[in-house]
């Protein structure tokens, strides 16, 4: 393979395998903060339980992100030196702030929380992981800030040869990001809500403790529906943006190689033959893609043949036209796994409201599978963005072949491919391993403080 091929391909599996912990982290970090805040407010020591419980979850998901985002921003400047030299002052600036500032305030507070249990004031306790939240969410709003910029460059001048930020305002303000963040974090809370969903799902299929699971579940299932519904909303807010801004990825997501007509179906299913650029068969819902574009029932969507033209007349020769298999699979895929979140955390709000939850074993065993949804949906919706700009790594400013780095070999980078997937491999299996552990231990298990004041041997001293 050339060093491009792989290079997109370390860069694809650090980015998707280090997204696996991101949302869950910031989703968490708010539902923990949630039932201690119960906790205060209601004065029911179920509730100081269940933030602990869970709060266990949080703590190792994010030690293990960590690591992950780490890596991947190692792989930044070793397999992409040249994109990293053409965007530094502009890309970096969001990322240093990020770890200075946000990754600080999480980390800080993070040690506050962990051992300020029954030593801080309850509502000063309770101040900190609500910090540790805000941390996560500000977090996620300067990365996404960096990458909007590679969807929509903005508050930038080129000088030598160089992207140079002229406007750090316009690029907090980026239309892209206006749009992005607010979807990813309602897909953050949609993947925490899901995890602390299944898992007790689990634990009431077994009876374990039916009414701590039961209380977590209910949570779990209200800000479950809640944020996918916010998921689905802003997705309709962010293919409006694109039809405008990024037409072409549009175009792709929905296998349109001629002008969709007036008003514009949206096609569900499509057998795409990108060889001569047509589709050999297609079912499609008329009116939809009008709506979903333009929030109305009429409206033109260009096609992709149409956009080839217009991009070749600004940019010089080239093949504009994205992977258009994977943009449109992708696309659906992530809608497919939306759509089941919405239907199964209603159904899970209706059960309960029936008094049928503990008791539905049905329901509950879909809810075990259903911890994955969302990484499907995060997973899948990611591929469609990235993949849907190419050829682009700085959309209309850089392509992708420009950005990799002139001095490292395939060989290197196929090692380090090797290596980066053999540690993520590792830290998959002990986080898995922990979650387990913590899982069979219950929400019950004695914590290290309280033992150490029930039994005085275990501090090690003697006599």
């Amino acid at each position: 393979m050339s060093e491009l091929i792989l290079a997109r391909i370390q860069f694809a599996s650090t980015t998707v395998f280090h997204f696996f912990f991101v949302p869950l982290s910031i989703g968490l970090a708010f539902i923990v903060a949630l039932m201690e805040t119960l906790y205060v407010v209601k004065k029911q020591e179920i509730y100081k339980k269940m933030s602990k419980f869970w709060g266990k979850f949080f703590l190792i998901n994010f030690a293990v992100g960590v690591v992950t985002g780490i890596i991947q921003e190692f792989q930044f400047g070793m397999n992409w030196s040249d994109y990293s030299r053409f965007v530094g002052d502009v890309f970096g600036p969001p990322l240093a702030i990020e770890a200075l500032l946000a990754f600080f305030l999480e980390s800080t507070f993070i040690g506050l929380w962990i051992f300020g249990w029954n030593r801080l004031p309850k509502k000063i306790h309770l101040l900190s992981i609500w910090l540790v939240s805000f941390g996560t969410a500000i977090s996620a709003l300067w990365i996404m800030a960096a990458n909007s910029f590679m969807q929509n460059p903005v508050g930038y001048t080129i000088q030598n040869g160089r992207a140079e930020m002229n406007d750090f305002l316009g690029v907090l303000t980026n239309e892209k990001l206006l749009v992005a963040y607010p979807h990813t974090i309602f897909a953050s809370l949609t993947t925490a809500a899901f995890l602390v969903g299944g898992i007790s799902a689990w634990n009431l299929l077994k009876k374990r403790h039916v009414d701590f699971f039961k209380r977590s579940a209910v949570i779990a299932l209200i800000i479950g529906f809640v944020s996918s519904l916010g998921v689905a909303f802003s997705g309709h807010t962010q293919a409006q943006y694109l039809v405008k801004e990024q037409p072409m990825k549009m175009a792709a997501a929905e296998a349109l190689w001629d002008d969709s007509g007036d008003p514009a179906a949206w096609t569900v299913i499509a057998g795409i033959d990108t060889d001569n650029k047509e589709n050999t068969f297609q079912w499609d819902i008329p009116y939809a893609l009008s709506f979903l574009s333009y929030g109305k029932f009429s409206g033109e969507v260009k096609g992709m043949n149409t956009i080839q033209q217009e991009y070749e007349q600004l940019y010089g020769e080239g093949n504009y036209i994205p992977p258009v298999k994977t943009t449109f699979w992708s696309f659906r895929i992530m809608v497919a796994a939306g759509v089941l979140m919405i239907l199964l955390s209603l159904i899970g709000l209706i059960l309960n409201w029936k008094q049928k939850l503990p008791t539905s074993t049905r329901f509950l065993k879909w809810m075990i599978p259903a911890i994955f949804l969302p990484y499907i949906a995060n997973t899948f919706g990611w591929i469609m963005s990235e993949i849907g700009r190419q050829p682009w790594v700085v959309n209309g400013l850089m392509l992708t072949a420009e950005g990799v780095s002139p001095s490292v070999s395939s060989g290197q980078i196929l090692f380090s491919l090797i290596a980066f997937s053999l540690i993520y491999t590792i830290l998959a299996i002990v986080m898995i391993f922990l979650f387990v552990k913590v899982n069979k231990q219950g929400p019950y298990a004695p914590d290290t403080e309280d033992a150490n004041v029930a039994d005085p041997f275990s501090t090690g001293r003697v006599g």
